[in-house]
């Protein structure tokens, strides 16, 4: 498994991210596997420096769009003008048009605008007044979310929040990391000091090459009693949908190939099925959704024996 290019990129955004790496594996793990990632935290915690350290560190096109209430679908996509002098309709590509999207407090937006993202994430494509026009290969999303600050905010539908391969969580610093990037940003900028480690071409290339991981049927069985679990629960409304599954599939074999094996583990499962799952839970008013979820997968996990096996080929 040649996962040095992901090995360099890890190594580039840690000049500026500090005592997030799994975090960063996870995103890299999001990315490899063709899904996107809804990053949910307070401000302040470093979710779009970790976006732009991303993009960055891959020679790819980035755009931003912060999302507002009076942000419309247009806004994202594009529209068709007309043009006065040349007496006939122009396409104005939107910022959707990129490889690697942040949508700035996606949840600001009213669900007309959010909507407009959900063809872009899950086909690929955007359709402007009839017509279908292909986005670039690869496409990343990166959405970010305040879950504190709920005034004048639009909560993200399932059918949206379904589309995302996982819901992250930076989390707040140690003492001693907080010490680090003081003294890290005393007297540098070291994100506008990044340089590309790694090309369009390499991530395609990874992309096709983390499908060769090998998976156990004892693994693949494990994961469906897990999500089988999630649909058979009377706590929750509603469990994790096929679409789910196959995110789950994808994500395993895509982290087993950042860690540099051929194979995945069932210590790659355990670890993904909260990022993974948690967000595609539906739970009865008045549950705190991520939280129920995280605490819902725990559960569902500690109650299914983890099989154990000869897990290469």
């Amino acid at each position: 498994m040649n996962n040095q290019k992901l090995i360099e990129i890890r190594k580039n955004i840690e000049k500026v991210i500090i005592g997030k790496s799994e975090n960063i594996d996870l995103i890299l793990t999001a990315l490899l596997a063709g899904g996107h990632v809804l990053l949910d935290d307070v401000p302040g915690i470093g979710k779009t420096v970790l976006s732009k350290s991303l993009a960055k560190s891959i020679d790819a096109e980035f755009n931003r769009i912060q999302f507002t209430p009076d942000l419309l679908p247009s806004d994202v996509t594009g529209m068709n003008y007309y043009n006065q002098k040349e007496s006939t309709f122009v396409l104005r590509k939107g910022p959707a048009f990129c490889n690697i999207l942040l949508a700035d407090e996606i949840n600001r937006a009213t669900p007309r605008t959010q909507s407009s993202l959900l063809e872009c994430m899950e086909e690929r494509q955007i359709t402007i007044d009839g017509e279908t026009l292909p986005l670039k290969q690869p496409f990343f999303v990166i959405a970010t979310q305040n879950p504190v600050e709920t005034a004048g905010t639009y909560p993200l539908p399932e059918a949206q929040l379904d589309r995302f391969l996982m819901q992250l969580s930076m989390g707040l610093p140690t003492p001693e990391e907080e010490l680090q990037i003081m003294n890290r940003f005393l007297l540098d900028t070291p994100l506008e000091e990044l340089t590309p480690v790694c090309s369009i071409d390499d991530i395609t290339a990874m992309q096709q090459e983390y499908k060769n991981v090998y998976i156990h049927p004892e693994l693949m069985n494990y994961m469906v009693q897990i999500i089988q679990a999630t649909r058979t629960s009377a706590e929750i409304v509603s469990g994790v949908s096929p679409r789910g599954t196959l995110a789950l599939l994808k994500a395993v074999r895509a982290y087993a190939f950042i860690k540099g094996r051929d194979y995945v583990v069932p210590e790659d499962i355990k670890l993904l099925c909260s990022p993974v799952l948690a967000h595609r839970l539906v739970f009865p008013r008045g549950s705190q959704g991520r939280i129920a979820g995280l605490h819902m997968i725990e559960k569902i996990m500690n109650q299914i024996p983890v099989p154990t096996e000869n897990w290469g080929r």
